[in-house]
């Protein structure tokens, strides 16, 4: 199949909503929506986003798999691709602003579709701040799950650093801030649909001989000491998705599973001196 460049490059589908009351979780619901309240917030004045992603996307599962239903764009943004990233950054000046991301274990493939967005906008990467928080422990304090396993979740987090020294040097890569409630804010009416009907576009209109090439990579990497941020960066430019990249990694790493708390607090414990000795190493 021959790759569309336009794939994915239109708005988001389904009719116009209107932008919802400013909350503590700026970016809830879709991406659409999301993106008119930036703007807004900008025309005030600010300068510093938040972004909450919804639970899917937490823990790296697409809108259109049987894990997400019922979740899509609560307690936070459905971003499931690129084409998502595109929307709910268009017309924001990224060399501008200050960006928070809330995201947890999927941290790195959310921050290299930012990446990717800015890139396209013609920010260069070293431009970018923010912050974002890859809190492992709260995924078994909050949740009672873990997206990957303690060790793996660890080698991601040095990973990220070590790539974000060397091409995003001004953000900040790791904020810990423990459990907190999820506001359970109600979806757009028809998001989930919507959204699993972006999906199907999208996998219709990307070349799938490159996605699955640049997915093997990252399992490849993800099996090995090579760092996975550079492979999974190729393979969301491709047009492969968060939970197709999450997947990929399961599969070296394992998939996510019900946490024993035993674990939560041993992660815990360790992490402050696994983000010591990766800092100290990059």
């Amino acid at each position: 199949m021959t790759e569309s460049t336009q794939a994915g490059r239109t708005t988001e589908s389904g009719p116009p909503v209107a932008p919802g009351p400013a909350s503590p979780y700026d970016g809830s619901g879709t991406a659409r929506e999301s993106n008119a309240r930036y703007k807004r917030l900008i025309a005030d004045g600010t300068t510093g986003l938040t972004v909450a992603f919804d639970l899917p996307t937490r823990m790296g599962r697409d809108s259109d798999t049987p894990h997400a239903s019922g979740e899509v764009g609560r307690a936070g943004v459905a971003i499931d691709s690129l084409d998502d990233m595109r929307v709910l950054f268009a017309g924001i000046p990224l060399d501008t602003v200050t960006t928070s991301m809330a995201i947890n274990a999927p941290a790195a493939p959310l921050l290299l579709l930012y990446q990717l967005v800015a890139e396209e906008q013609g920010v260069p990467a070293t431009a970018l701040t923010g912050t974002i928080r890859n809190d492992v422990p709260e995924e078994y304090d909050a949740r009672g799950r873990y997206v990957f396993p303690p060790k793996p979740s660890l080698r991601l987090m040095a990973d990220m650093f070590r790539y974000c020294r060397a091409e995003l040097p001004r953000w900040t890569t790791v904020s810990v801030e423990g459990a907190e409630p999820y506001e359970q804010l109600p979806a757009a009416p028809g998001l989930e649909e919507r959204q699993a009907e972006r999906l199907a576009k999208l996998r219709a209109w990307r070349c799938g001989d490159r996605v699955h090439r640049t997915l093997a990579a990252v399992t490849a990497a993800a099996g090995g000491d090579d760092n996975v941020l550079p492979p999974m960066k190729e393979a969301l430019s491709a047009g492969a998705t968060v939970g197709e990249v999450c997947d990929a990694l399961r599969e070296a790493w394992g998939a996510d599973a019900p946490a024993d708390p035993r674990v939560g607090r041993r992660v815990e414990t360790r992490l402050g001196t696994a983000v010591a000795t990766a800092v100290g190493t990059v």
